[in-house]
């Protein structure tokens, strides 16, 4: 939809915009940004203290390092599946997946869940060795010493602490954009905000409170995806129905058509773009999962008989959310023709938008949280695997002069 157009569907709300949809600033009131923030960030912190408590009391349980840092090494299968959702529903997976809706149509939402899948597939196998073979071991850089030595361990260390800094630098700037945009909330704070909340509730709970406080995030992140999943094909006023979705992105096709799609339509899964962004996700996703301690973390501390169904039921869970966001959110902007830039959309702007427009600010709020929860339960993730390392690889072996604290890994 182009500048001051009117806009292909008669929503005059949308018509004659100048500029894009959020240049008139934000929909929500700033005190509900931070309202959000903080007060998510405050549950939860009470929720952890909560579960650390009565675990400690009623499951007999001891907080020291090795439970800080391995919940026991006792994770059951649902609670691993559970995890690895959590983990791998980053705020881009929200925000990217739904963008790649809007610019190449069902096939961009397809190739950016199907190329991200693959990875957590394959480390099933991985999980079942690991416990197998080093049953002790705290990181995946604990094994690397014991095979090659401390050479290998630290260029090692190297890319597994960039991975994670690069991935928790993402979750909190990809969040605080959105949520900035749609609240009007300082984008900076949001970004010295965010992440204190998790900080303290990780810090508190270790692995195995974040592990059960998963649970939690999984569930409110499926609640909204249902909830516009339903009112984009079922019950919504705007479109409502498969149907009105079809015809709606078959007028779209012919009107802004895409390029390398078939006939430039939106619903096709011939598309150029679309694979060769489905290439560069399955190849680059590899380095993202392997060299992320999290992922490595959740193995050491599943039970052996949970370790390859975990990561195998955990992909087909998280599977539903990019696929299913970007079908309703990405694809409902070009279906009711939204004034979204190019700029917006590759900020990650593409499913507030779309909640917006669908739920109106209620909409919004639901978009907000998840995002919240995206980063929340991701980023405690990488916490705790980045104190993993700095204490496991890099205080033990090399300040303390322990190279094996626990005495054995097999």
């Amino acid at each position: 939809m182009g500048v001051g157009t009117a806009n292909a569907f008669g929503l005059t709300q949308y018509s004659g915009v100048d500029g894009s949809f959020f240049s008139h600033g934000a929909y929500l009131s700033e005190g509900a940004g931070y309202g959000i923030i903080l007060g998510v960030s405050g549950a939860f912190i009470l929720l952890v203290l909560a579960l650390v408590w009565a675990d400690s009391r009623y499951g007999d349980t001891r907080y020291h390092s090795e439970e800080f840092n391995t919940a026991g090494r006792t994770i059951k299968t649902g609670l691993i599946a559970v995890d690895i959702t959590s983990h791998w529903t980053w705020s881009s997976t929200m925000l990217q997946s739904t963008n790649q809706a809007f610019q190449y149509g069902v096939s961009g939402g397809l190739w950016f869940a199907a190329g991200a899948v693959i990875q957590i597939f394959f480390f099933g196998p991985v999980a079942v060795e690991i416990k197998r073979r080093a049953p002790f071991c705290h990181t995946v850089l604990e094994i690397v010493a014991s095979r090659w030595g401390n050479g290998p361990r630290v260029i090692f260390l190297y890319f597994l602490l960039i991975t994670n800094v690069i991935v928790s630098a993402q979750l909190i700037l990809g969040g605080s954009a959105v949520i900035s945009a749609l609240t009007g909330v300082n984008i900076y704070a949001a970004v010295f905000l965010i992440p204190i909340g998790v900080l303290i509730y990780t810090c508190v709970g270790g692995l195995k409170a974040t592990f059960t406080s998963s649970y939690v995030h999984t569930v409110i992140i499926f609640i909204g995806l249902c909830l516009f999943g339903f009112v984009t094909y079922a019950t919504g006023h705007v479109l409502g129905s498969p149907g009105a979705m079809y015809d709606h992105l078959q007028y779209i096709s012919q009107l802004h058509p895409v390029d390398g799609n078939r006939h430039g339509s939106y619903l096709t899964l011939f598309s150029l773009s679309g694979i060769k962004f489905g290439i560069l996700q399955v190849m680059s996703c590899w380095g993202i999962v392997f060299a992320d301690q999290a992922y490595w973390q959740s193995a050491i501390a599943a039970r052996p008989t949970a370790a390859w169904k975990g990561y195998i039921l955990g992909g087909l869970m998280w599977y539903a959310v990019p696929f299913g966001l970007a079908t309703s959110l990405g694809l409902t902007v070009k279906a009711l023709d939204l004034p979204l830039t190019s700029k917006e959309a590759n900020s990650g702007l593409v499913p507030a938008a779309a909640g917006l427009a669908i739920l109106g600010k209620g909409g919004g709020v639901v978009v907000a949280i998840m995002v919240l929860m995206a980063i929340t339960s991701s980023g405690s993730a990488e916490m705790v695997a980045i104190s993993s390392l700095l204490t496991y690889d890099v205080y033990i072996p090399f300040i303390r002069k322990n190279k094996n604290p626990s005495g054995k890994l097999a």
